[in-house]
């Protein structure tokens, strides 16, 4: 067994599943690129046969991605795998990952199928991927509640078949780390043909264990592979974090024993690129990549840190970028600084003239606010994009008046199909007065879920950046918007919402 951990990043598949987080191609793309500056080993694209968007966005990755092995999921049907090997065909390196459920509540009541049935399928689905591709990854769907015996069956079937990679998940977070490592440790030992495939655990976080569990996996159970997401981005609490796996490894490699390939210093900017583009905020107290994973506010501890930083940390801050968090730019900057900086931060634009828009943007807020970092800019891009993509509705200016003892009052100017309109509002505050205007306009009826204000860097001249989450006829969607004036910045993220409401096509969920 190799002594690598591979790492298997799914925040582009299995991380969209959380709710409103579906990308565009293009925030996909910026963000398979910054994974494989990360030096991702597997970068999970997507589900090729979920949408003709998805099917896109995995062929451009495809043919951008140099370094990682770019895959796609699929179910275990012929048109699912045609569709996966045909989006990642361009890729250096490609993977397709098929997945069928193999625990006897899955078999029974969502696939109506016998075991007999979901073996044979198994097995047709792995030969049929293998004429298309070499690297083949096989999912047990919530195997950690299938019978052995009958998992065992399926795995050795599917390893005489071609499958190179074995995936065992934990697919509803029920495992317990010591149980799990040892599920996966009898499945090796049992399984005669075990050694000529990479066994692989994927964690989901119900029970808030994914990182421990698929630590375990790897400890005890002998696994090389982990599938994890940034920031444990994913469905209802999430997947195994990369970031918290990858430093346990690297902090821990006396008892591990494993290398990571994983370029850490990448990890902040993975982190914040992810969390801007998706609307989910990371919490101040995260491990590695929250605001407050390396303050020590304790006069004890900081005591300990000026005499020896060993003291009380065992990692470095800078090992994880926290040193890249620079101011870089400001209003005296050039268009080619500006451009430059965009490059490093793994942002491509289509054109010149994109480049100018954005640029303008930028010399705009530098007018506003003395110091750029990339967070800023990296709002600037995704505001920029939005602007765009010619969506029905979008923003132009917003007055509002708020004084105590008095009801506020906003007014905001917006399109409509590229048509200016104005309205004029009440509320409880000027963000809830800014929104019922909209609303005026728009009558979308549709619920907001979630509003939630981060500060996208230090200092009250900050940009603020705000999620707003909508629900209508059952479809859930985040809208993001930043300014250094919150109720603005609030307007962005509500319209946005209404865009994606407005044109995001239906997605057909995968599981794994």
């Amino acid at each position: 067994m190799s002594d690598k951990l591979i790492i298997f990043d799914t925040t582009l598949r299995d991380g969209e599943q959380s709710p409103g987080a579906s990308m565009t191609r293009d925030e996909k793309l910026r963000i398979a690129r910054q994974l494989e500056r990360l030096k991702v080993d597997v970068i999970e694209a997507g589900f090729a046969a979920s949408s003709n968007g998805d099917f896109e966005a995995i062929k451009a990755i495809a043919h951008a991605i140099k370094d990682s092995t770019v895959c796609s999921l699929s179910r275990a049907n012929d048109r699912d795998i045609t569709l996966a090997a045909d989006a990642v065909q361009g890729a250096n390196r490609a993977r397709i990952h098929t997945f069928i459920a193999t625990s006897p509540v899955h078999m029974e009541k969502k696939l109506r199928m016998t075991p007999e049935q979901v073996l044979e399928q198994a097995k047709q689905a792995v030969r049929f991927a293998r004429n298309r591709v070499a690297d083949i990854e096989f999912s047990a769907e919530d195997a950690y509640r299938s019978e052995e015996d009958f998992l065992c069956r399926v795995i050795e079937a599917v390893i005489k078949e071609g499958a190179t990679t074995i995936n065992v998940p934990d697919t509803v977070g029920y495992a317990i780390p010591e149980l799990y490592g040892n599920f996966i440790k009898r499945l090796r030992e049992r399984v005669p043909n075990s050694d000529q495939a990479i066994w692989s655990v994927h964690c989901h976080n119900d029970l808030g264990m994914a990182v421990a569990n698929s630590l375990a996996g790897v400890k005890i159970g002998g696994a090389r592979q982990v599938e994890c997401t940034i920031n444990g981005l994913g469905e209802r609490a999430g997947n195994c974090s990369l970031e918290e796996v990858v430093m346990a490894v690297r902090t821990r490699r006396d008892y591990f024993d494993l290398d990571v390939g994983i370029d850490t210093t990448q990890i902040l900017a993975a982190s914040r690129m992810v969390s801007q583009t998706t609307g989910f905020v990371v919490q101040p107290n995260k491990a590695i990549v929250g605001a407050n994973a390396f303050a020590h506010a304790s006069g004890i501890h900081q005591d300990g840190m000026m005499k020896a930083r060993d003291t009380y940390e065992i990692m470095r801050a800078e090992d994880v970028g926290w040193t890249a968090n620079k101011i870089v730019l400001g209003k005296l900057s050039g268009r080619n600084a500006f451009k430059q900086r965009l490059a490093e931060l793994g942002v491509l634009m289509e054109s010149e003239v994109d480049v100018n828009l954005t640029f303008a943007k930028f010399k705009e807020l530098a007018d506003r606010k003395s110091e750029i970092f990339d967070e800023d800019i990296l709002a600037l891009v995704s505001e920029e994009n939005v602007a765009q993509s010619h969506d029905q509705f979008g923003f132009v200016s917003l007055s509002q008046h708020s004084e105590t003892g008095e009801m506020p009052q906003a007014t905001v100017v917006m399109t409509i199909g590229g048509k200016e309109v104005t309205a004029t509002a009440n509320g409880n505050g000027p963000v809830d007065a800014s929104l019922k205007a909209i609303e005026a306009n728009v009558k979308s009826g549709a619920e907001m879920v979630l509003y939630s204000v981060n500060a996208i860097s230090g200092s009250t001249e900050s940009q603020g950046e705000v999620t707003v989450r909508l629900q209508s006829n059952g479809r859930i969607v985040n809208g993001v918007g930043a300014d250094p004036d919150i109720v603005v910045a609030s307007a962005k993220a509500y319209l946005s919402a209404l865009n994606k409401l407005q044109s995001q096509a239906e997605r057909v969920a995968a599981q794994g």
